[in-house]
């Protein structure tokens, strides 16, 4: 049941799902449920996952036959998971191109991400990683239906890991009074860890015995390095990460991970 109670918490934290009312309740509110939630947040993922698939398959049946389908499936999906989780990550992205890109001091970098005003480097990255991510969910369409569905769930289950990878390799320096994602992130041990992994399994088997194993290795490949590539910025530019640079990460892997699935067909 603790179990339950911390995914409740996560599912109000990193998504527009309410949980009030009695099940609010019953799920409760302590600083280490809070902490712990953390594990969770690939578990969110599951839930955003499914809905992108739905979204996704009632926009390809609905507009079936048309040249343009795969690519308005792809909008229809891709707004519907910004809504379900209030661009919550997509904002974070945006910050931190403002901060990264408008300043190469580390003090001035942190100030210009608390800024909520959305600067040049903002908008133009957001644009892009959303450009990027309509482009490769319809060529996964067009190249297998199934494979663009199962790429959706395991790439929002697989891509809200990486942050937490980036949370036991960095220390936090953000506005520790300010931040509503200090609690989540000050104490993740083993087995918040361990737990997030396993919500990574199903979703990456079933890929793996639908599409063959390079589909899952060629994506989970790509979305290494995208991690990697984040954490090394966070660690030379910030000397750590906040949690908009959490945000920025599950984007850029989300978007690795589709890469991958695309390239991975063309290898098959």
């Amino acid at each position: 049941m603790r179990i339950l109670r911390e995914y409740l918490i996560a599912l109000q934290f990193f998504t527009r799902v309410p949980v009030t009312g009695r099940l609010g309740d019953w799920a409760g509110y302590s600083p280490q449920l809070l902490r712990s939630s953390s594990a969770h947040f690939p578990g969110v993922g599951w839930l955003v996952g499914l809905a992108a698939c739905a979204s996704f398959a009632l926009f390809a049946l609905l507009l079936h036959g048309s040249a343009f389908t795969a690519l308005v499936a792809a909008i229809g999906c891709t707004a519907a998971t910004a809504l379900l989780t209030g661009a919550f990550h997509e904002d974070g992205l945006a910050d931190v191109a403002d901060g990264l890109g408008g300043s190469a001091d580390r003090e001035h970098a942190l100030a210009i991400m608390k800024d909520s005003r959305l600067g040049t480097y903002g908008v133009l990255t957001l644009v892009l990683a959303v450009a990027a991510k309509i482009a490769l969910l319809a060529v996964l369409a067009g190249q297998s239906e199934a494979g663009v569905l199962l790429a959706l769930f395991a790439a929002h289950v697989v891509s809200r890991f990486a942050p937490l990878l980036i949370v036991r390799q960095l220390r936090y320096v953000g506005d520790e009074q300010a931040s509503k994602s200090k609690p989540l992130v000050e104490s993740l041990g083993r087995r918040e860890l361990a737990i997030a992994a396993a919500w990574c399994v199903p979703p990456l088997l079933l890929a793996c015995l639908v599409r063959g194993i390079a589909f899952v290795a060629v994506p989970l490949l790509l979305a290494a390095l995208a991690w990697w590539r984040m954490m090394r910025l966070f660690e030379t530019r910030l000397q750590g990460f906040t949690g908009d640079a959490l945000g920025a990460t599950q984007q850029v892997c989300e978007i690795a991970f589709y890469l991958g699935a695309a390239i991975a067909f063309n290898l098959g």
